[in-house]
């Protein structure tokens, strides 16, 4: 496959494949040995696609070296509770030579790691396992500093050991005191009266009990009236029992579920990630995720599963597909055998998560059965014949809102989502377009296009998307390695919605959002409202085949690379990268003084210019500054919005604070002080914006026969009636429509027939 995508990767530089443990530990077990020829080979594959396609390749040298180094040793040991600082001084010797290692097709560096981190990894069970033998002593006043970027690494083992009781203590401590809470939460509870508990139940519930509930709820209350009372020394046993149990079960977990292949995959995915933040290689299964990511569906039974010690649990069915259609299996069965077709069932207990997954998925049409273990104990085996499944949450949606006696829309897109393989299947531009038209259908005279969080996805798609808004003319720019540049165009003169439009956006809006963002910016056809910048992703990204440059390959799946072709610009000339899109009307939120956006990266690419596209602005939009100007007005003057600014700083004030006291009272006056201040903000949380929010007829008709829709759709309009910023993109509709001609709604006849499709 070689696609053209614009996706976000947040700034976290590599991608890893990692658990965290309860003491917040972060790192990989191998379990079983790879090929090293494959492994030179993808080496060799590596720098060979990514110097040959890359925008502008970084040079492989003794500064590449160092930054994989630096990269590859924080992937391993993040928390520096594993390598000893003798360790790192043998490692040294390598941070400029890894470049020479890469080129000869060498693995004297990642051999020399990964053989130490298996020896680390087996002396830290003894740590913590001693730090949990016996009953901690929380008197003693002594702190511990989580930074640990800022951390030195232990000089000898002792100090090792140490780092790991004090960790061990933060977790247990942190776990005692909520312990004593609800305790002491049992102990106020038995002294009120049953009329008491339920008069406060009701007031929760702002007074919707049935008869049915308050029995339940007194039934409840009788069972939680007979709990014991526990004891110090109980609960501080239990801590420490329930933290060497998830510790022993975390390393037995990792151990089993990750191999040689999986250490490799991260060792090269640094590689990637230092000639810029998006490039990055993708194993076989990961490539597998990312086609399911993108394209919003799979071949399968919808399901959902997670590993549980040595077990594989059904944790959700996903709505429409073939498990949530049969209605046998069930949330929490666990999957003992799987069967393909008539076949001999095959044992999956303790088999790796990825494997039993690749089991149970298959092509549409065939049978899997499944050997279960039921939540009341029986066996139960259920065939369940494939198909295609869709992941709803993938899609589009949109809901209706009333205020004033005047409809508006929302439309929200989680990704620009398209189906690389099958060009008849949904993709974000045809959705969107189809959802505008049911808007219209409704009589809303103002949209808002939601991309919050909204990280990016297929190009083709925005550009589909941004054509629904103007007649015709420029999307975006395209600049390749070579120089050239490519201008992409709506070339249809017909528009789709001409009224009032905006454009939410956060500092998480990337990549193919800040196009569609940018776009509507420049033809000033949309307002931008949303955080200070959008993140700042300007590049365009290949997702490459690794196999197709190997004729008669006999090493496995290769996997694939993704990796930057081009870089996009604005069509006023100017570049995403770094600046990302700056709103029009700026909105506080909590994450506004966070560093969490693409100029945060140390390797980021730089923005730069080219020359503007020819493209007329949108003149339809006549109060269109006005909007802008009483907007800000109303943004400054709302306490609930001087609030959330005022959170946001101490929230980067928080983020600084890393020293924690382990002596219990200190920690829990520290612990009383932050909830004290979460208080303060407690009603940014509890907001609401007093508007409905409802589905379109057409989803109301779905829901009646599926709840599971019903519960998502309510969910989803529960958290849009709390949502302040959707509140003041809905003022600012007010502001542009006043100014804009009466949208009338279309015949009956149209209206039947959009709602069919």
């Amino acid at each position: 496959m070689n696609t053209i995508i614009l996706f976000m990767k947040r700034h976290y530089k590599i991608v890893l494949v990692v658990l965290a443990l309860s003491v917040g530990l972060w790192s990989f077990i191998p379990k079983s040995q790879s090929d090293p020829e494959k492994d030179k080979l993808l080496l060799e594959l590596l720098t060979y696609v990514i110097e040959k396609g890359h925008y502008n390749p970084a040079a492989i040298d003794d500064t590449f070296s160092k930054g994989i180094y630096k990269d590859y040793i924080t992937a391993l040991d993040p928390s520096k509770r594993f390598f000893l600082q003798s360790d790192i001084d043998e490692f040294s010797k390598y941070e400029t030579q890894i470049d020479d290692e890469i080129k000869n097709k060498e693995l004297t560096f990642f051999d020399l790691t990964y053989n130490r981190m298996i020896k680390r990894m087996d002396e830290s069970k003894e740590y913590y396992k001693i730090a949990l033998q016996n009953p901690i002593d929380y008197s003693v006043n002594e702190e511990i500093n989580t930074d640990y970027e800022k951390a030195l690494y232990c000089k000898n083992v002792d100090e090792l050991k140490d780092r790991w009781r004090r960790q061990v203590k933060l977790s247990t401590l942190a776990l005692l005191v909520e312990k004593q809470k609800m305790q002491e939460d049992i102990q106020k509870n038995k002294l009120k009266s049953p009329e008491e508990k339920l008069k406060e139940f009701r007031t929760k519930l702002g007074d919707k009990l049935t008869k049915e509930a308050e029995d339940k709820f007194l039934a409840n209350q009788k069972k939680s009236d007979t709990v014991t009372i526990k004891t110090y020394e109980q609960l501080e046993k239990e801590t420490r029992e329930k933290t060497l149990t998830s510790l022993n079960d975390n390393f037995a977990f990792i151990s089993k579920e990750l191999d040689r292949e999986d250490w490799f995959s991260v060792y090269v995915n640094v590689i990637a990630s230092r000639f810029d933040p998006h490039t990055s290689y993708f194993a076989p299964d990961e490539k597998e995720r990312f086609d399911v990511s993108m394209s919003g569906k799979l071949e399968g039974i919808g399901a959902r599963l997670q590993k549980k010690n040595d077990f594989t649990e059904i944790t959700e069915l996903i709505s429409g597909g073939p498990a949530w259609r049969q209605k046998e299996l069930e949330a929490g069965d666990i999957v003992l055998k799987v069967a393909q077709g008539d076949k001999d069932p095959v044992d999956v207990v303790g088999m790796r998560l990825d494997d039993v997954v690749k089991k149970i998925k298959g092509p549409k049409g065939t049978e899997v059965r499944l050997t279960v273990k039921k939540t009341d104990g029986s066996l139960k085996v259920i065939s369940i014949i494939r198909d295609e499944v869709e992941i709803e949450e993938t899609y589009a949606k949109s809901s209706i809102v009333e205020k004033n006696g005047i409809k508006y829309g929302v439309i929200y897109l989680p990704k620009f989502y398209i189906d690389f393989e099958n060009k008849d299947s949904r993709d974000a531009g045809k959705d969107i377009a189809i959802e505008v038209e049911r808007l219209k259908n409704e009589g809303v005279q103002g949209i808002i296009m939601d991309v919050r969080d909204n990280g990016g996805g297929s190009l083709k798609t925005v550009v589909d998307i941004g054509g629904l808004f103007i007649e015709q003319g420029p999307i975006v720019q395209i600049k390749s390695a070579a120089g050239r540049k490519e201008v992409l165009f709506d070339k249809d003169p017909k528009v789709e919605w001409d009224g009032p439009l905006v454009i939410m956006t956060n500092e998480f809006s990337a990549s193919a959002s800040e196009i569609l963002a940018a776009a509507m910016q420049d033809y000033k056809r949309a307002v931008i409202i949303g955080s200070k910048q959008t993140y700042g992703k300007g590049t365009v990204q290949n997702v490459i085949d690794l196999n197709q440059f190997i004729r008669g390959n006999t090493l496995g799946d290769l996997g694939a690379l993704k990796t930057t072709t081009q870089k996009f610009y604005r069509i006023n000339g100017g570049s995403t990268q770094l600046e990302g899109v700056k709103s029009d009307i700026v909105i506080p939120d909590s994450y506004a003084y966070l560093k969490m956006g693409e100029r945060d990266v140390d390797n980021a690419m730089p923005w730069d210019k080219i020359d503007p596209a020819e493209y007329q602005l949108w003149n339809k939009q006549q109060n269109f500054d006005l909007a802008i100007t009483n907007s800000k007005k109303r943004i400054e003057s709302n306490p609930q919005f001087k609030l959330i600014d005022e959170n946001a700083k101490w929230r980067q004030a928080r983020n600084d604070e890393n020293v924690y006291n382990l002596q219990i009272d200190k920690f829990k006056q520290e612990q009383k002080d932050l909830e004290d201040t979460n208080k303060k903000y407690k009603s940014i949380a509890d907001y609401s914006n007093v508007l409905k929010f409802k589905s379109l007829p057409y989803e109301e008709v779905q829901m009646k026969n599926d709840s599971t829709l019903k519960e998502k759709r309510d969910r989803w309009h529960e958290s849009l009636s709390k949502d302040i910023y959707v509140e003041e993109a809905i003022h600012v509709l007010d502001d542009l429509q006043s100014g804009a001609p009466k949208k009338v709604l279309p015949s009956k006849m149209k209206k039947e027939k959009v709602v069919k499709t």
